[in-house]
């Protein structure tokens, strides 16, 4: 009888190791077209990033992968973009951010940066501007990274490119070896995900509200982070920008104005210069303006809005 369970079982356990198996291959098969946000997004954090202790993640320097049909390349100081000379040929500009400012589902010529660079050229200024976004990171992650691995840059200025979820905690991240290695762990998790948190606009504006409340650790966490970076920057001679992006999922009626409120009374208090990229948005709809559907990042478009909202605020700097 015994050895009847334990055959039966062993025969439960191959066909469910094989199904598995090859419902993955089915999945990497489909998702091969790189249309699966949720998927690249995991594929990124693979083949481009890399565990910190300090940070949760870096990126891997010198390394470059196809993401959503978009090559993405780091440097050697794992900004997006290539390598970068010692010393600048005139102003050095580094913005710091997460996914956005990183161009996630735009061509790097594509991005905010380059984009402002080309201008800077085409007045014949001699600018030079760096990307040092990188996906899920918030203000206490950029401003670490920065102060950690970056000062020899010697910016001349800083562009905090801002987002709402800069004052959000994150997790370490890592997860478990499933989901690290899995299309399908990691389909069935954020499925099983949004099931248990589905929640409307409002909920998300609830949700925004207690972020920013002055008592919520990560909130106190993006304060002191910025007010380290003011500090540097007096020390250093470097003019700091804060540029507020909005959150594009309802740009015609939008809900978060209160955190652009909260945040430009930083901006003045901590002495940066505040863009709010909100109006050079406003009124476009969600096929105008995601890099693909369900991938909730401006596309080439808004990189553009943005990059020709911000220039006159930074080339009329002395």
């Amino acid at each position: 009888m015994t050895k009847n369970v334990l055959s039966g079982a062993l025969t439960t356990i191959v066909t469910l190791v094989v199904m598995f198996g090859f419902a993955e291959g089915v999945l990497r098969l489909k998702n091969s077209s790189m249309k699966n946000y949720d998927i690249e997004m995991w594929r990124y954090s693979k083949e481009l990033k890399q565990p910190d202790p300090e940070l949760g993640h870096d990126h891997v320097r010198n390394a470059s992968s196809l993401l959503q049909s978009v090559d993405i390349r780091t440097n050697e100081y794992g900004l997006r973009g290539g390598s970068i000379e010692s010393e600048a040929p005139g102003r050095r500009i580094l913005f710091l951010g997460a996914s956005i400012t990183l161009g996630w589902g735009v061509p790097e010529e594509q991005t905010v940066t380059a984009l402002l660079e080309k201008s800077f050229r085409e007045d014949g200024q001699e600018v030079e501007i760096l990307n040092a976004g990188i996906g899920n990171y918030n203000a206490e992650r950029y401003v670490r990274r920065f102060l950690r691995d970056m000062r020899t840059l010697h910016p001349t200025d800083i562009v905090v490119h801002y987002f709402l979820r800069d004052a959000e905690e994150l997790e370490p991240g890592g997860g478990n070896w499933l989901l690290r290695n899995s299309q399908l762990a990691v389909t069935m998790w954020i499925a099983a995900s949004r099931l248990l948190n589905r929640s409307g606009e409002n909920s998300l504006v609830e949700h925004y509200q207690t972020v920013y409340e002055e008592s919520r650790p990560g909130f106190r966490s993006m304060i002191e982070a910025l007010t380290r970076l003011r500090d540097y920057a007096e020390a250093n001679g470097i003019r700091v920008y804060l540029a507020m992006t909005p959150d594009v999922h309802n740009l015609k009626d939008y809900q978060f104005k209160f955190v652009h409120d909260r945040v430009r009374a930083l901006a003045d208090e901590l002495g940066f210069d505040y863009v709010d990229l909100l109006p050079s948005f406003r009124g476009l709809n969600q096929e105008d303006i995601w890099a693909m559907p369900g991938d909730p990042h401006p596309n080439a478009l808004g990189h553009k809005l943005m990059a020709e909202s911000l220039y006159p605020v930074i080339s009329r700097a002395e």
